[in-house]
């Protein structure tokens, strides 16, 4: 493979020397990076709060809030992300929703929170099912409502067994950014692209691209656990969900795993 590649003079020092300009960093790839780091930010902001807010709902005792949130969120699970964006962009163009030079981004960050949104909300449920059965009864018999029992007792450890399914959700918002391209939404890998028509080198723009997206995966992953180690020092809950519960990215909505690690 190598080989050919090298026959093909897509190994060759002139392939590469672009990346040693800064003109090409400023105008394609920083671009990149930050759209995809604005999206990924803002998306992971909204998704955890619309996320949090649809998990209890629909562990709500009012059976109106329960039905609505499921609605929402078996909904959302179905749609896939791409469709969403395309929505989300035409829609917010028709009615002058945001100016013309962020509908893009408005539109990849809408699809974004609603989809990984309504995974979250299932992670959440998923999290205070797996707590004993006992503290809800327990809490009931000191005079607590459904609502102080669910934020002063159930939530918090249920938040704790579900970072590791967390962390990797958020790497997924991340990554799905790059189907923002089909919006022209300006991000990592639709930069690759252009680089490589710009400068007739696909392969290594991708390479470059491609240990770009992995170096900000890591660092995510790297600084989401090193926030859940504190936690786990700082509070002693459940055994931590399995992180293979996770949906893949842009897929439609499959079953989230309420499953524990062994202690």
């Amino acid at each position: 493979m190598l080989w050919q590649l090298w026959t093909k003079n897509q190994l060759t020092s002139e392939k590469w020397e672009p990346f040693l300009t800064a003109n090409l960093w400023k105008t394609y790839v920083l671009p990149g990076v930050q759209g995809t780091l604005t999206a990924a930010a803002v998306s992971i902001v909204l998704a955890l709060a619309l996320g949090l807010a649809l998990g209890v709902g629909r562990l709500a005792p009012i059976r109106p809030i329960r039905w609505v949130c499921t609605v929402i969120v078996e909904f959302f699970r179905a749609v896939p992300v791409l469709i969403m964006m395309i929505f989300a962009y035409f829609f917010y163009a028709a009615y002058d929703v945001f100016p013309s030079k962020h509908l893009a981004l408005a539109g990849v960050i809408t699809g974004l929170t609603l989809y990984n949104g309504s995974v979250i909300a299932e992670i959440v449920r998923a999290g205070v099912h797996s707590l004993p059965r006992g503290q809800s009864e327990a809490a009931a018999s000191l005079g607590l409502s459904w609502w102080q029992t669910m934020r002063m007792i159930q939530l918090p450890q249920a938040i704790t067994a579900m970072l590791p399914v967390l962390v990797s959700q958020l790497v997924v918002v991340l990554k799905d950014t790059a189907i923002g391209y089909q919006i022209t939404f300006v991000e990592m890998v639709r930069q690759g692209t252009v680089i490589g028509s710009s400068y007739g080198n696909y392969l290594p723009a991708l390479i470059v691209i491609a240990v770009l997206m992995i170096s900000v995966n890591f660092a995510l992953s790297a600084l989401a656990t090193r926030i859940e180690r504190r936690l786990r020092r700082s509070t002693r809950g459940p055994a931590p969900m399995h992180a293979e519960a996770v949906e893949q990215e842009g897929a439609p909505g499959a079953d989230v795993l309420t499953g524990q690690a062994d202690k």
